[in-house]
């Protein structure tokens, strides 16, 4: 999700689907699940090989993105990810011992992807709590936050479906980042 905020609008510069799982690969969409069974140390070379390649497609996505909207004339100012519980995980031994925390793990696992190909194409990343969004908006905009918010539902119906809750959070996290003044990348991704 890449897009522009000014005081009082905010608009969708480019949307799509970022691939950070190598479909060719043995459970690389879930890749915890998969290295779930395998011994430790099979694991941590699984998941490391599986982090290589998500993060090289994540920076093919996100250069791909920046190149559009520069040759739109638009400057990618930062970035945006939204976190979990931003809790840090145990030992890789203990997350492979525990469904939930396989979970918290792949999620955590393709946000890294995301931040680290950002930070290669020299993009500023903020890391922000889902549960703490509507604070951070609210700090940003004062007054308009209510307006901004509103304005971000309502997005749905001009650029069409899919517009979910994911992409509105990325929405606002992306106006966070810029403040009202400018275009940013927002971290709306797919695993698969």
């Amino acid at each position: 999700m890449a897009v522009a905020a000014f005081p009082d609008m905010v608009e969708v510069m480019d949307r799509r689907r970022i691939v950070t799982a190598d479909p060719s690969m043995p459970g690389a969409n879930q890749p915890y699940h998969y290295a779930a069974n395998l011994g430790l140390s099979e694991a941590e070379k699984y998941l490391a090989k599986c982090a290589t390649v998500s993060q090289s497609l994540a920076c093919t996505a996100i250069g791909d993105v920046i190149r559009g909207l520069q040759e739109r004339g638009y400057r990618v100012v930062g970035s945006a990810v939204l976190l979990a519980a931003g809790r840090p995980l145990p030992s890789l031994a203990n997350i492979l011992a525990a469904h939930a925390l396989i979970h918290a793990a792949e999620g955590e696992f393709f946000r890294n992807a995301v931040q680290k190909a950002c930070e290669s194409s020299k993009i500023s990343v903020a890391r922000i709590r889902e549960r703490e969004l509507d604070g951070v908006v609210g700090t940003t905009f004062g007054d308009r936050a209510s307006r901004l918010e509103h304005r971000v539902a309502s997005l749905g119906r001009s650029i069409g479906p899919p517009w979910t809750k994911d992409h509105k959070l990325a929405t606002l996290a992306a106006a966070v980042i810029v403040g009202g003044g400018g275009i940013v990348a927002g971290d709306q991704y797919e695993s698969d």
